[in-house]
C-alpha cells in the first residue's frame, strides 16, 4: 500500500478570485440552468508546484519506475497474466458505475461456463475488456485521438446498456450528472453544450499531441479530468475516461504493459474523487486534483509491484509442485495464467492433447490443490485456478 499524503497536503493555495474561472466558467442557458464551459489545457495561471505537489509527483514517479523496472517483476512473463489485470480493471472501473459483476463472473463468462446465473451487467464489464484491448492494439497504428476514443466507445457500448445512445458518436444534445431520472435543473453538474463541447474536444486532442515540459503523469491527470468535464458521450464517459489514463501512459512509454489501474483507488475514495473534480470546476483547484491523482498512482503502482513479486513466488512454487505431473503440466500452468477457468475440452484444444490426457492433467492439478471444480456437474465440468484468482482478488 502506498503512503497517503496528509490531509493538509490537499489544501490548495489558490483561494483568491483570480482562480475561480481558472478551469472554465458557468454560463446560463436558455432552459434556465447553467452549463460549464472548460478552458483549454494547460491550466492558466500555470500549475504551482508547491512542496506537497512536488512530493506527490516524486513518490508517484518512483512507484511507477519500480513497477516497470524491478528485477522480480521482470522475471515473470507478464504476457501470461496481463489479460487478468485488464479484466480486474474492467471490474473495478465498472464498479464506479455501481455494477455488481465480480472478477470470477467475468472469467467464467468469458470461458463460457454457464453453471449459474450471472449479473446482467457482466457483459458491460466484458465490453470494457474489449475496449481496452482495442485501444492498446490501435495505439500501434494511430495516436491517441478523438478517432480512437470513438472506436473504443463503440466497443464499450456494443450490445449492452447504453447501446441505444449512439455508441461511437459524440452526443448531439445536453448531458448532465445528477440524480437518477432527474432533470437538468436537479443536476449536480452540466457539461458544455454541443457546439462548445466540440471546441473543447478539439482543444483536448491538440493538447494530447502537444510536446511540452509537463511530466506525463501530470498530463495524464489533466487529460482525465478535462475529459470527464467535457462529458462528450451520452453514456460511458466515466469508464472511457479511466481507460484514457492507462492508454496515455502506455503511449508515452511510462508503461510498457497495461498494469497500472486507478479504478480501485477511485472506488475506494469515490466521494473524494468526485469532490476533487468539482473543486477544479468551481475553484480552479488543479493542484488539489493532481495531489489526489498522484497519491493514487503511488499507492496503486506500489501495490501492483508487490503483487507481481507475489505472483512470481506463486508461479515458482507451483512449478515445483507440478515437477512430476508430466511433460504437459507446465503448459497447462501457462494456460491458467491466461485463462484461469478451464474445462477438459478447453485444455484439450489449447494444448493439442487427447481427451484422456486433458482429464488426467486436470485430476492431477485438482489433487495438488491448484484447480477447484466450480460447476458441481457430473459432465461438462469447469475448474478455476483458485490460488491465482484469490491473489488477484485481494
Amino acid at each position: 500500500m502506498g503512503v497517503a499524503l496528509p490531509q493538509e497536503a490537499y489544501m490548495s493555495p489558490q483561494n483568491c478570485p483570480k482562480y475561480e474561472e481558472r478551469a472554465g466558467r458557468y454560463v446560463p442557458q436558455a432552459g434556465g440552468y447553467k452549463a460549464f464551459l472548460p478552458k483549454p489545457l494547460p491550466p492558466d495561471p500555470p500549475l504551482e508546484y508547491d512542496p506537497g505537489l512536488t512530493s506527490a509527483l516524486s513518490q508517484a514517479s518512483w512507484a511507477l519506475g519500480r513497477l516497470e523496472g524491478s528485477d522480480e517483476f521482470l522475471r515473470i512473463n507478464t504476457d501470461l497474466f496481463v489479460a487478468m489485470y485488464v479484466r480486474k480493471e474492467a471490474v473495478l472501473s465498472s464498479q464506479v458505475e455501481n455494477t455488481q459483476a465480480t472478477l470470477e463472473d467475468v472469467i467464467e463468462y468469458q470461458a463460457k461456463v454457464r453453471h449459474r446465473r450471472f449479473p446482467p451487467d457482466v457483459s458491460e464489464v466484458v465490453n470494457y475488456v474489449r475496449a481496452m484491448n482495442t485501444g492498446l492494439a490501435r495505439l500501434a497504428e494511430i495516436p491517441l485521438s478523438l478517432r480512437l476514443i470513438r472506436e473504443m466507445h463503440a466497443t464499450l457500448l456494443e450490445g449492452v446498456r447504453g447501446a441505444d445512445r449512439r455508441p461511437g458518436e459524440f452526443r448531439t444534445g445536453p448531458n448532465w450528472i445528477g440524480p437518477k431520472d432527474g432533470t437538468l435543473h436537479e443536476a449536480v453538474f452540466v457539461p458544455p453544450p454541443v457546439a462548445e463541447m466540440h471546441q473543447a474536444l478539439g482543444s483536448l486532442e491538440e493538447y494530447l499531441h502537444r510536446e511540452e515540459d509537463a511530466p506525463a503523469l501530470v498530463k495524464a491527470a489533466l487529460v482525465h479530468a478535462q475529459f470527464e468535464t467535457i462529458h462528450p458521450f451520452a453514456d460511458g464517459n466515466g469508464r472511457l475516461g479511466r481507460l484514457l489514463i492507462t492508454l496515455f501512459l502506455c503511449e508515452k512509454r511510462l508503461l510498457r504493459r497495461p498494469l497500472l489501474y486507478l479504478s480501485r483507488y477511485f472506488v475506494q475514495h469515490r466521494g473524494e474523487y468526485y469532490d476533487r473534480l468539482m473543486a477544479v470546476r468551481l475553484r480552479g483547484d488543479w493542484e488539489g486534483w493532481l495531489k489526489f491523482f498522484l497519491t493514487g498512482v503511488h499507492e496503486v503502482a506500489t501495490e501492483a509491484a508487490d503483487r507481481a513479486v507475489r505472483i512470481t513466488g506463486l508461479r515458482q512454487a507451483h512449478e515445483e509442485l507440478i515437477r512430476h505431473a508430466g511433460t504437459n503440466a507446465p503448459r497447462l500452468l501457462d494456460l491458467l495464467y491466461v485463462a484461469p477457468v478451464v474445462s477438459a475440452k478447453a485444455v484439450r484444444q489449447s494444448l493439442g492433447v487427447t481427451a484422456a490426457t486433458a482429464h488426467n492433467l486436470i485430476r492431477r492439478f485438482e489433487k495438488l490443490g491448484l484447480l477447484k471444480e466450480i460447476t458441481g456437474k457430473g459432465r461438462n465440468r469447469a475448474y478455476r485456478y483458485q490460488p491465482y484468482v484469490d491473489l488477484l482478488n485481494e
